[in-house]
């Protein structure tokens, strides 16, 4: 069987979406096409982000291959599942380009694995898969529609039934494969992500040693499978990391939610000559971990930083199981041996704004870099959507965007400043 994987040519004009705008590498698209290999399908990745060709280009390559299945994502890459745009006006109007052309039509990403229902409506497509979709879409390939009811983690509509069988997949990762990318998507992706040292010399890529969920309460579109902490082999990321070298890769960023004080991996990584990104919880690193961090090569740290409550002495609680004190002095301790050091701040209601940012003007003092709290959108599935509406239904996503731009008047520099309204941004693209 012949599949195609399509990663969509993605703009994010009117948008709330937080996240980089630059391609990254699909990983989970690469493993996908890895494990439907092994099953004895053929396989063709088309990265039509990274390759900056439109809808009729792509429509024109898929003709071409003539695939019996394609899978469409519904956010820019892995990186993004977290905190996706919230409408799918991209993966909408690819799914209308491909239609006729890409055989079964099956979406994969964050928006299907909460709302699957509404995504089967607005993509017009033939499954959704919920969850993480790389062993999905081997179950699925050569499967006819009669035996859709055979494969878990799937919608799908059925004489004119919607069907939704199981709830969102979590993938095996110890038997995901190492990745190996080709020359050109390699040469073509300079972009280093979160770096912010140095000017960027050579390619950058994107690297997962391990899924899970960050502390309660961030951003993230996949919220059920984010519970615990699963991890890759150490031999398969560096096997993946080694390749990547070979293709001339000077820098990678680590897509995990909570990159893991994990001694085997940082020895191995001060081994090679790399520099690397992360984003952690700080509170569950040892100043002698973080020393070993940063002589292991590291960059660039996101730590993201809550503040739900306030202390004693007018400085904001930022989490339960640290001070802001002792966040502040791992902070600073990281700072000395890493060149770039970021404290996410991200608001609550509950916080006093003039100790937020007292505290924020403090650790620039400092020399860590701390934003000014960036209002979070509310995805359907996560805690901050269920505890004001609870379990999402199929207008969760209007809902969240509607309360999103209502409440908020300033947005963040990644965000359009006059962000439209969801309904409008999907308009028009079936």
């Amino acid at each position: 069987m012949k599949v195609a994987l399509v990663n969509p040519p993605w703009s994010f004009q009117g948008s709330i979406y937080l996240g980089c705008r630059e391609p990254h590498l699909p990983l989970e698209l690469g493993y996908a096409r890895v494990l439907l290999e092994r099953a004895g399908h053929e396989a063709a990745l088309l990265d039509a982000h990274a390759r900056g060709i439109d809808l009729v280009a792509l429509r024109a390559e898929i003709a071409a291959f003539r695939p019996d299945m394609t899978a469409i994502a519904t956010a820019p890459s892995y990186l993004f599942w977290r905190c996706p745009p919230p409408e799918l006006r991209v993966p909408m109007a690819t799914a209308a380009a491909l239609r006729g052309h890409g055989g079964l039509l099956v979406a994969v990403g964050p928006h299907g694995s909460s709302t699957p229902r509404a995504a089967l409506r607005k993509l017009g497509v033939d499954v959704v898969i919920l969850g993480e979709c790389e062993e999905i879409l081997v179950l699925l390939a050569g499967v006819p529609e009669s035996r859709f009811w055979q494969i878990p983690s799937i919608a799908y509509r059925r004489k004119g039934i919607d069907h939704v069988q199981g709830g969102p997949h979590a993938a095996n990762l110890r038997t995901l494969p190492a990745l190996r990318w080709d020359g050109a998507a390699i040469a073509r992706h300079l972009h280093h992500h979160h770096r912010f040292d140095a000017v960027p010399e050579g390619p950058g890529a994107e690297l997962e040693a391990s899924r899970g969920g960050p502390y309660r309460g961030a951003p993230r579109g996949k919220e059920p499978l984010h519970d615990w902490i699963r991890r890759r082999p150490l031999e398969t990321v560096l096997d993946e990391l080694d390749g990547l070298l070979v293709e001339g890769v000077r820098y990678v960023y680590f897509v995990d939610e909570r990159f893991l004080p994990d001694r085997d991996l940082l020895e191995a990584l001060r081994a090679r000559d790399v520099a690397f990104g992360v984003q952690l919880r700080i509170d569950r690193w040892s100043r002698e971990m973080l020393d070993l961090l940063g002589r292991a090569g590291c960059v660039s740290i996101e730590a993201g930083v809550e503040s739900p409550s306030r202390e004693e002495g007018g400085a904001p609680a930022v989490r339960r199981s640290a001070s802001a004190e002792e966040l502040t002095a791992l902070l600073v301790h990281a700072r000395r041996s890493v060149p770039f050091v970021q404290a996410n701040l991200l608001p609550s209601s509950a916080d006093d704004a003039d100790a937020v940012e007292a505290w924020r003007q403090r650790l620039l003092g400092l020399g860590v870099w701390a934003n000014e709290p960036v209002p979070m959108f509310p995805y359907p599935g996560s805690p901050a959507y269920a505890a004001r509406w609870g379990a999402p239904d199929d207008g969760a996503w209007e809902r969240a965007h509607a309360h999103y731009i209502a409440e908020h008047r300033k947005f963040s520099d990644l965000q359009d400043s006059r962000p439209l309204p969801l309904a409008e941004l999907e308009h028009g693209a079936r």
